[in-house]
């Protein structure tokens, strides 16, 4: 057990209102951690005041259900603030965080920045939710967790790791995955809710495989731009998700969608096989996991910079290694 867990236990034994925060725009893991830990701390104890506290929301896993609505500030000012799947305070989707009395840090990324009275820190974990699950699993003597609980970490878990693809997945992941699934959760419904596609974004798909690029040592890419998502019906949500279309072509180690939003940024998703590229989406405003970041540039001379990185990391990797696919 890491010993911060039952620090962390303490602090929310000490106060009786606590607030629950993640990152803006938030992925499946983001709101099944939350969501997850906030009603296994309902549950445990009735007694105490407990809300979620975010300013935005995501479609995809709105299936979840609904959260709190934001309170005023002066509510904040004797409450315990838990902050999940969150590496930096700037990156925090509710700023009334900062009124909270004290913020308790739990996350999975790589350490970019220290905050918070205590902090619990794994970033070999494969998502935030398989935290909770291990939280639940180390004080499951004194916690409590029913099946919606666990519906909304199971989510989280399946999300943030690929389905139990991604290198992370570990053992102890499967272990605690199975936990949940103990508890009744309707497993094929979560998948339904996930993985069904509506007819339109099928026509986008075959549009994308029709335009992916690749550089010179491999690096796919594709570049959705404003008029694209209109055309196709496509939300943000929707149009990120294209960086999954190009996770199977061969000696394509690295691949990466620019997804151009309203406000003029455009977001950026890498993902990678073997290669690191966390470091990479740092030089661009993001980071992230080793294989798996995000980052945001504002120009096609950006997007042209950071694919000719890409390139060059992904040459270096190829000839430092043998084996690679």
């Amino acid at each position: 057990m890491n010993e911060n867990m039952r620090k962390i236990l303490d602090k929310i034994k000490e106060y009786k209102k606590i607030f629950i925060f993640r990152h803006f725009r938030p992925d499946g893991d983001a709101v099944g951690s939350t969501k997850g830990l906030a009603r296994i701390l309902k549950l445990t104890y009735p007694d105490k005041e407990i809300y979620l506290q975010n300013a935005d929301f995501a479609d995809y896993v709105a299936f979840l259900g609904k959260e709190d609505e934001i309170l005023p500030d002066e509510e904040y000012a004797d409450a315990l603030g838990l902050v999940l799947d969150t590496a930096t305070q700037d990156r925090i989707s509710n700023k009334k965080y900062a009124l909270c009395k004290e913020l308790v840090k739990i996350d999975h990324h790589i350490p970019v920045q220290s905050y918070g009275v205590c902090e619990w820190v794994e970033e070999e974990r494969s998502s935030c939710c398989e935290m909770i699950a291990a939280f639940y699993s180390a004080f499951k003597d004194e916690l409590k967790i029913d099946k919606e609980a666990a519906t909304y970490i199971y989510t989280g878990m399946v999300t943030d790791s690929g389905r139990f693809r991604f290198r992370e997945v570990s053992g102890e992941t499967m272990r605690l995955a199975g936990l949940m699934l103990d508890q009744g959760i309707d497993a094929d419904k979560i998948y339904a809710h996930l993985y069904m596609k509506e007819f339109h974004t099928f026509k986008f798909e075959a549009y994308v495989l029709k335009n992916i690029r690749i550089t010179e040592n491999g690096v796919a890419s594709l570049f959705v731009t404003k008029k694209m998502k209109k055309k196709f019906h496509l939300t943000n949500e929707e149009a990120s998700a294209s960086v999954s279309y190009m996770d199977s072509i061969k000696n394509a180690l690295i691949w990466i969608a620019f997804i151009e939003h309203d406000d003029g940024t455009i977001r950026v998703r890498l993902r990678s096989r073997f290669v690191t590229v966390s470091e990479l989406a740092e030089r661009y405003r993001g980071g992230g996991h080793a294989c798996a970041s995000g980052a945001t540039v504002y120009s096609k001379a950006e997007i042209k910079a950071l694919l000719k990185d890409a390139d060059a990391l992904l040459k270096d990797y190829k000839e430092k290694n043998e084996g690679w696919l």
